[in-house]
């Protein structure tokens, strides 16, 4: 028999140790007493305690390796794109442009991202009064995206779309044929083709070309839109009605395709349809400033003036640094013989446009001009004198769209006696 010496040397010693214990007075719990020639009860071989460590060691790198890769993981999954997606085709344009952002951050090259923000960003421009600069951010993120990837008719179509938003017509035209010589028949640069080419004033090139985007099975949304614009550039406003109201079949949600809808009616002097599109847009906005204005105008060109008063001083108060709020609200003042309110509405009109520094040939002047004639029918000399002089000011600078003179010795109510 052969004795293992290491083994036998450690068990004697425990026995020993018990034994004094013993004498001494001291039990060992029975938990730690030996058996099976003095092994301890829970003692595994070493292989066991060997594979138990290695697997703790595994469990925890695979759940390591897991955290580390959500970490370094960008955002852009499938189910990333089709939170975006869903928001867009509910209307929601701040969710979807948020949710694009995100990704957009993260992945700078997604094209498929790219188009969703840019898209949404156009869309949401046209939503209200204050949303233009949608436009140029749209922009600024296609011309990046463009000088990255120069060869990617995607990116190539979607900057086109947004140079066409912009009012750069000739260089939109341009940047889409690049990408239909990549890839003929591209959907989206065809559409942004079409826009561009309506704009420089080629209609019937503008239709040609939209109705060919139009027969595609895709970009539908866009490119009903875009035939409907092609259509009411040469006044078929039926037609143009048609291919809107395919459009909002499409996705009900965008306010822009209402306003557009209103805009082919109202052309066509049916106020009913527009009132029904703005009222739409309400519904889905109810604080929609744009709608508001809108309904205005087309109250106004009814003759009710207690509806327009009222659209026009909700304005006013949901916008009160809109120049073009007070404006429409002044006019209808003036129009129902208040002349009083008609100036104060008018004389905020005139001082927003100088305060925002709005650009001369831009500016609405018959605040100037209807706010002096209601100075003028109520005597009023000191406000008459000051409007009209800085009309004359505005005139020596720029080319104005109508004019507004007196005599050279002033107005006929500023005269002094002799």
């Amino acid at each position: 028999m052969q004795i293992q010496r290491d083994r036998s040397r450690q068990t004697l010693r425990t026995r020993r140790a018990a034994r004094r214990l013993a004498r001494a007075g001291f039990r060992a719990p029975s938990s730690y007493r030996s058996r099976s020639g003095g092994r301890r009860a829970g003692c595994l071989p070493l292989a066991v305690l060997v594979g138990i460590a290695f697997g703790v060691a595994l469990t925890s790198w695979n759940w390591l390796e897991e955290r580390l890769t959500l970490l370094v993981t960008p955002d852009g999954s499938d189910a990333d794109l089709e939170a975006v997606s869903d928001a867009f085709n509910n209307g929601d344009l701040d969710s979807a442009i948020a949710a694009a952002r995100s990704i957009w951050a993260a992945q700078p090259d997604n094209v498929e991202v790219l188009i969703w923000l840019a898209r949404s960003l156009i869309y949401r421009s046209y939503s209200d009064y204050d949303r233009g600069i949608d436009r140029e951010v749209a922009l600024q993120i296609t011309t990046d995206a463009y000088s990255r990837l120069p060869d990617s008719a995607d990116v190539l179509a979607i900057h086109a779309f947004a140079l066409q938003a912009n009012g750069q017509a000739v260089r939109a035209a341009r940047v889409a044929e690049e990408a239909l010589a990549l890839e003929p028949g591209h959907g989206l640069a065809q559409i942004a083709r079409g826009l561009a080419y309506g704009s420089a004033g080629a209609f019937d090139v503008s239709l040609r070309e939209t109705q060919t985007a139009a027969s595609g099975g895709v970009w539908q949304i866009d490119a009903q839109r875009a035939l409907a614009i092609s259509y009411s550039d040469l006044g078929q406003y039926r037609e143009a009605i048609e291919a809107v109201d395919r459009a909002i079949a499409l996705n009900e949600r965008l306010l822009a395709l209402h306003f557009e809808r209103a805009l082919y009616a109202l052309q066509l002097g049916d106020t009913d349809r527009a009132t029904a599109a703005y009222f739409r847009v309400l519904a889905y906005d109810p604080t929609n400033v744009k709608a508001r204005l809108r309904l205005c105008e087309v109250s106004s060109m009814l003759r009710e003036q207690d509806s327009a008063l009222g659209y026009c001083q909700e304005v006013t108060q949901l916008a009160p640094t809109w120049s073009d709020g007070w404006h429409r609200l002044g006019r209808e003042y003036f129009l129902q013989g208040n002349f009083r309110a008609a100036r104060e509405s008018l004389g905020r009109c005139s001082s927003l446009q100088v305060m925002m520094d709005v650009p001369i040939a831009e500016r609405q002047f018959e605040c100037w001009y209807l706010q002096g004639q209601a100075a003028e029918i109520l005597g009023d000399c000191d406000t008459l004198l000051a409007t009209y002089n800085e009309f004359r000011t505005m005139a020596a600078e720029a080319d104005l769209p109508q004019t507004w003179t007196y005599p050279p010795e002033g107005p006929a109510i500023c005269l002094s006696d002799p």
